[in-house]
């Protein structure tokens, strides 16, 4: 089997949700996972693609860009849902539309221990601050789940969070070269 044929088409669901959502505006921090996403995003001239240095950057930004008039979305690792936690209240209190794709991680076959409290934390946390999570175990229900949370939360829905598991995702596994 080749790579090619080996690779899930799930992120190419997710691109094709985002684009018929209009979104035009895509925060990200280098994740693995989403890095077939991320490329599909940087080829697509109508998307503005941005590499944060911290995840809650990304809420700002795209609070910025819904005022001014266009779609975003965030996309980040489990880990990286903790950084996000006190910006949260910006999309919240201004009753903004929030899309957030995240990768998780401590989860199926986790490799790395320093990944465990925050991936069994994120959707408690999120669902704290209000955000509503929904979560992607199977690669076919990837796409309709991206496309109704992103009708959700900007036809005046909460904030949304898609919550990729890492059994879809695959399990990272530590490389010592």
């Amino acid at each position: 089997m080749t790579e090619a044929a080996a690779a899930p088409t799930w992120p190419d669901d997710i691109y094709r949700a985002l684009k018929q959502a209009g979104i035009r505006q895509v925060a990200h921090v280098p994740d693995a996972g989403h890095a077939r996403l991320i490329k599909c995003c940087e080829a697509d001239n109508a998307m503005q693609v941005v590499t944060l240095t911290t995840e809650e950057e990304g809420v700002a930004m795209l609070c910025g860009a819904y005022l001014g008039g266009q779609r975003g979305v965030l996309l980040v690792q489990s880990s990286g849902v903790g950084n996000c936690i006190n910006m949260l209240s910006l999309p919240q209190t201004c009753r903004m539309p929030f899309l957030m794709i995240v990768t998780m991680r401590g989860e199926y076959g986790e490799f790395n221990p320093w990944q465990n409290a925050m991936g069994r934390a994120t959707e408690a946390v999120l669902t704290a601050m209000n955000v509503v999570c929904y979560r992607c175990d199977r690669p076919e229900d990837v796409g309709p789940t991206v496309a109704n949370a992103a009708r959700y939360t900007f036809e005046g829905g909460p904030p949304v969070a898609i919550l990729l598991s890492q059994r879809l995702i695959g399990a990272k596994a530590f490389v010592n070269e």
